[in-house]
């Protein structure tokens, strides 16, 4: 089948203009998929690199996770709706400071959302860049700003940074850092022993079990929700629901639709694009969201048998009707290198809508622009799929979050790679540690040997005045 409705849920999914007529995946291959996601949500080690299981599924469905994990979600529960009671009316705002899982996620939710009746106003440092780290807290009041620190292992460089920016700011306006502060990290990490140390206004749990891409369900999007007035149950029961339906071994499996349609389009091997065009402004950060979810949990070097296949699905795209405008005329009429996932929500607005010509409002042009560029692309034989939704609030957010979760995992066994673990991300961190190091030795006076990126480190020091010494003819 290539089409999936369900009401209840709120989804529709079509794939019939993906070209899977007649595509027919490997025999058994689904079946193996299914019974891998099944052993994954019974517990079993799912990132052999750390010994880790992969539980992301029992954050909305305690009732599943095994070892008594259960009691500690639903502690983590009573902990974010007690740190929002405690924050409205004595903040106006949040500043959530993260990178990667810890802060995508919380973005999405915040710009799709935002804050609700008496909730705070989200803000985020998601870099070390001191430009915008200044920039950001501009806008801010310290005095009335709660602070949200999210690092699972503690020690993540750049929130750390950011962090030690945010306290000194604080510290300039005589503005106590502690009581306005909140740590989101794993028990006993170097951020988690701070906070204690330091009497911080709470400390929300972060387990080994639960990977930063696949976060969002977690305090880590259940607190910035809460804190803005948003319905963060509905999230979960969104994502609880999405789940029940996806777990199914049925034909119109909506997550499974998904899969074996990015298997046909790239052949098993990436070899399109997706390019997400969601017709609806709070989606706006979605591709962000997918670019990690998707890239970092399918861009593997090797597979589950330790061969070099260089798996990978490519992500990008912003919103329509706006960005038709940017690159639709290369998608119909340039290389046939992607597929497109258009996504449409059946409610414009909770409000009544203006006619702009008799009959016809805003959102029925923006509709007719998504129907008609669909209608273009196919007619140049360009695939894509399409999801609709009903409309765009909390528990869509958590069908859309688990739709895609569970896509990725199935479509990664249909692959033979392991979507939980990163080492290209963990080979970026040590070579940043190595150039630090490189820094260091510069400063320092010790010989170096020159290259490019000695080069640069200099002019960067020259440019800033820190630079005091020579390194060989070359630098």
């Amino acid at each position: 089948m290539l089409e999936f409705r369900d009401d209840p849920l709120g989804l529709q999914v079509d794939a019939r203009r993906m070209g899977m007529e007649g595509f027919q995946l490997p025999k058994g291959l689904m079946e193996a998929a299914y019974d891998a996601m099944d052993a994954l949500e019974a517990g079993a080690i799912a990132n052999p690199d750390e010994g880790r299981q992969v539980g992301h599924y029992w954050l909305r469905d305690p009732d599943r996770a095994p070892d008594g994990l259960g009691e500690a979600i639903r502690a983590q529960w009573d902990a974010v709706q007690d740190a929002a009671d405690g924050a409205w009316g004595v903040f106006t705002d949040f500043l959530l400071v993260g990178i990667g899982g810890s802060a995508l996620g919380p973005q999405l939710l915040a710009d799709a959302l935002g804050p609700s009746g008496r909730g705070l106003r989200p803000r985020f440092l998601d870099n070390t860049d001191p430009d915008g780290i200044e920039r950001t807290l501009a806008q801010i009041e310290p005095a009335r700003t709660l602070v949200v620190v999210v690092s699972k292992s503690g020690g993540t460089q750049e929130t750390r940074n950011a962090m030690l920016e945010v306290r000194a700011a604080y510290d300039r306006e005589g503005v106590d850092f502690a009581p306005r502060a909140i740590a989101v990290t794993g028990q006993g990490s170097s951020l988690d022993r701070l906070a204690e140390a330091e009497g911080w206004r709470a400390r929300l749990p972060m387990w080994d079990w639960v990977g930063g891409r696949t976060s969002v369900t977690a305090a880590v999007g259940l607190l910035p929700l809460a804190l803005m007035g948003q319905d963060w149950r509905a999230f979960l029961e969104g994502a609880a629901a999405c789940d029940a339906v996806t777990r199914q071994r049925r034909p119109d499996n909506p997550a499974a639709l998904l899969a074996r349609a990015w298997y046909a389009a790239g052949d098993g091997h990436g070899r399109r694009a997706m390019v997400l065009l969601p017709y609806k402004d709070r989606l706006l950060l979605f591709s962000r969201y997918l670019q990690q979810l998707v890239m970092e949990s399918l861009g593997k070097r090797l597979d589950l048998q330790g061969r070099a296949v260089h798996q990978g699905l490519t992500v990008y795209g912003n919103k329509g009707s706006t960005d038709q405008h940017a690159y639709v005329q290369q998608l119909r009429d340039g290389p046939d290198d992607f597929f497109v996932t258009f996504i449409a929500a059946l409610v414009d607005r909770e409000g009544p809508d203006l006619e702009v010509e008799p009959g016809i409002t805003t959102g029925d042009y923006l509709l007719g622009f998504l129907l008609g560029t669909r209608r273009a692309l196919s007619e140049a034989g360009r695939r894509s799929l399409t999801l609709v939704v009903e409309r765009v609030d909390a528990r869509t957010l958590g069908v859309l979050v688990a739709l895609y979760e569970r896509a990725v995992g199935l479509y990664a066994s249909l692959i033979g790679i392991n979507a939980y673990h990163q080492p290209g991300v963990e080979a970026g961190k040590r070579a940043a540690a190595d150039v630090l190091q490189l820094q260091a030795r510069l400063l320092a006076g010790e010989p170096v040997e020159p290259d490019d990126d000695v080069a640069l480190l200099t002019a960067r020091l020259r440019a800033l005045g820190r630079w005091k010494r020579r390194v060989g003819p070359d630098t």
